[in-house]
């Protein structure tokens, strides 16, 4: 079979049976065809069932070469690891010649987060008197109270409320659904923000009236304005710290394993499909380690 054949098939694979969104599918044959030109560039006229680990081998040096960093290069790796296990899936081979390649190792980031402090002066920094002031502040407790990502905050319906019990239902990533705990302060914004005169008296697009926060012309807020409102409210804060949506999330989890929180929990509110992912919330700050073992430990008294 030709490669174009193979990507058509991958493309399908990673649609219905891996649930990917369109970007991630995007940026997976992207990397693909990036191996297939490098394929051409050096004239080896091989389709995808010939590759062997020297060619892979070669392909990884080229784009060291070409000045890649160290996570597009990770990346276009799992594209490849991805693609291989396709073909295996399909029995289009017995063994992946990805089987040994190896990535460069990444040094893990440690998020940007917000003291508890921070957080609350961000919250409060917020008009409530403005138009959409209400909305605001309801949309960062929710953030913060439930630890989501921007998709799910904007996507967040009012079917998936349960305010009596203290619950959110949440559509994450590849429309997988977890039951989040919500906060008395969160749910009394979000209250504020339905019960609202601005709210009750605008004109909502009949397609979007199930989603919680909307923009003036009553439709679901987009990505952008979700940030913008981060962005005024941080600055109006004074905080000089880059703080986007995702900030919030970081703070969630950190504050809620700084407070002893056990990390199953917290990966499963955050819908982490692994604990190494979650993992990287047990940073804590030097003080707090400091004073951890001052109080706790019997020779740091």
């Amino acid at each position: 079979m030709d490669w174009n054949s193979l990507i058509k098939g991958f493309k399908a694979y990673l649609q219905l049976e891996r649930s990917l969104s369109p970007n991630s599918v995007d940026a997976y044959l992207r990397d693909i065809r990036k191996f297939v030109e490098f394929l051409e560039i050096k004239g080896w006229k091989i389709t995808a069932l010939q590759v062997e680990m020297k060619h892979l081998e070669k392909f990884i040096f080229w784009i060291n070469e070409l000045g890649l960093g160290e996570r597009t290069q990770a990346r276009i790796i799992s594209g490849l690891k991805a693609f291989y296990k396709f073909l295996l899936v399909e029995d289009l081979l017995d063994t992946a010649p990805t089987d040994l390649l190896e990535g460069p190792r990444l040094e893990r980031k440690i998020p940007e987060v917000l003291s508890v402090e921070e957080v609350n002066a961000v919250l409060d920094s917020i008009d409530l008197s403005t138009p959409h002031g209400t909305r605001n502040r309801a949309m960062l407790e929710t953030l913060y109270a439930c630890g989501l990502r921007v998709s799910e905050l904007i996507n967040l319906r009012l079917t998936n409320l349960y305010p009596e019990i203290g619950f959110v239902k949440v559509i994450g990533k590849n429309n997988k659904e977890r039951i989040v705990p919500i906060g008395d302060s969160a749910l009394k914004h979000i209250n504020f923000y339905l019960e609202g005169v601005r709210r009750a008296q605008m004109n909502i697009h009949p397609d979007h009236e199930n989603f919680v926060f909307l923009n003036r012309r009553g439709k679901k807020l987009t990505r952008v304005m979700l940030f913008m409102v981060v962005k005024d409210a941080t600055l109006a804060a004074g905080i000089d710290k880059t703080v986007s949506p995702h900030t919030f999330r970081h703070s969630f989890a950190t504050h809620l394993v700084e407070g002893g929180a056990d990390l199953k929990a917290v990966q499963d509110m955050l819908g982490h499909e692994s604990i190494t992912t979650t993992e990287i919330y047990t940073h804590l700050d030097r003080e707090f380690l400091r004073e951890t073992i001052l109080n706790f430990h019997p020779r740091g008294k």
